[in-house]
């Protein structure tokens, strides 16, 4: 059962409430693989209470279960890190694209053009039209896959999906059930929400709001579930669900993952390039931000904080959230809020959070 109270960490929570950075929050917090804080704070909605059962969105949280089904995969021996993406999607070749692997994709090398891939993954569109944007897309001028970074909010996941369902047969949504959310007991996880269960979890889905403006206040956002299947942006679910992905790769990946592959998603794949979406130096693994403070001494966008080891790895969602884990301390962690605050604003929130989170537990 949860027993520390994280003082600090909650406190500075409180602190977003009153700034209006966010309405509420949840802080689920795994060490040595026992759930030992699952806090909520604020409201998940107007007039409605934030509760650890509350479901929120993950935005590119999402990105890490995507990244899991393409390691399950390669594990099976369907794909491989360096097949060419065009071997499996033949109509992703255009516009120069032949020589774009997996690992590029999983990495953030490609070098697709963002503006191409922006109407991918929105409300309306369905997946094949969304392939079809990303099938179509160019890539930067004079770039070389694999040498040059830059991080791709939406589309390339969307490919890296479309993998998995070839090669497996079954509706992406339908797989990240079957293979990751029931395995690991991850019972209120979605990416696809059926209308009856949304009319089920009524006042338990907590909504989004735009928090950027302060003058503005907080204005909720009409797509904080999505309809459709969004393998970059669109799964939903209470953090303490999410941190069960965190503990099981921290504890070897069992039964979802051997050993061995999460080593190697873990692993530094990209290394000492500046992201050029981010304007910072970065490393990646396969799918998954390595904490990359030793650049500069300092958290870098979506990083874990100032206390977290070299080693830790996980994946932010837009302006909103942080989940990781590190192995150094044997730690999880999943930061939700309701709130998307901009860059730099959400950056100012979640950073201290997490800092405050290590300094509560005395690492």
């Amino acid at each position: 059962m949860p027993s520390a109270a994280l003082a600090a960490a909650t406190a500075l929570l409180q602190t977003g409430i009153d700034e209006g950075v966010h309405l509420g929050a949840q802080l689920c917090v795994s060490r040595r693989g026992e759930v030992v804080a699952d806090i909520a704070v604020g409201e998940a909605r107007r007039g409605v209470a934030m509760t650890p059962d509350t479901l929120l969105p993950w935005f590119s949280g999402t990105k890490a279960l995507t990244a899991v089904a393409v390691a399950q995969q390669w594990e099976r021996g369907e794909i491989l890190l360096d097949d060419a993406v065009a071997a499996h999607v033949p109509e992703f070749a255009a516009a120069g694209k032949e020589g774009v692997t997996v690992r590029d994709l999983l990495t953030h090398t490609a070098g697709l053009r963002n503006a191409e891939l922006a109407g991918s993954e929105t409300d309306g569109v369905s997946w094949e039209e969304g392939l079809a944007a990303v099938c179509a897309a160019s890539l930067y001028d004079e770039w070389v896959p694999g040498e040059r970074a830059a991080y791709q909010p939406k589309g390339t996941f969307l490919v890296l999906a479309e993998l998995v369902r070839l090669v497996d047969g079954r509706p992406f949504a339908e797989y990240l059930r079957d293979e990751i959310f029931r395995p690991l007991d991850m019972v209120d996880s979605w990416l696809v929400l059926p209308p009856d269960r949304a009319d089920a979890y009524g006042e338990r889905l907590g909504v989004m709001h735009d928090t950027s403006s302060p003058e503005a206040g907080a204005r909720p956002l009409a797509d904080s579930i999505p309809p459709d299947a969004r393998p970059s942006s669109g799964a939903m679910g209470p953090a303490h669900d999410l941190v069960r992905l965190y503990q099981t790769l921290l504890r070897g990946g069992r039964p979802v993952l051997s050993p061995q592959a999460v080593e190697a998603m873990t692993a530094r794949h990209r290394t000492s390039l500046r992201d050029e979406t981010f304007g910072a130096v970065i490393d990646w693994g396969l799918g998954l931000m390595v904490n990359s403070w030793h650049y500069r001494e300092q958290p870098a966008p979506y990083g874990y904080g100032d206390r977290a080891s070299r080693r830790a790895f996980g994946h932010g969602g837009s302006q909103s959230s942080i989940a990781f884990a590190d192995p150094e301390h044997d730690l999880a962690v999943v930061l939700l809020t309701n709130g998307m605050a901009g860059e730099k604003g959400n950056h100012r929130r979640t950073q201290p959070v997490l800092t405050a989170v290590y300094e509560d537990l005395a690492l």
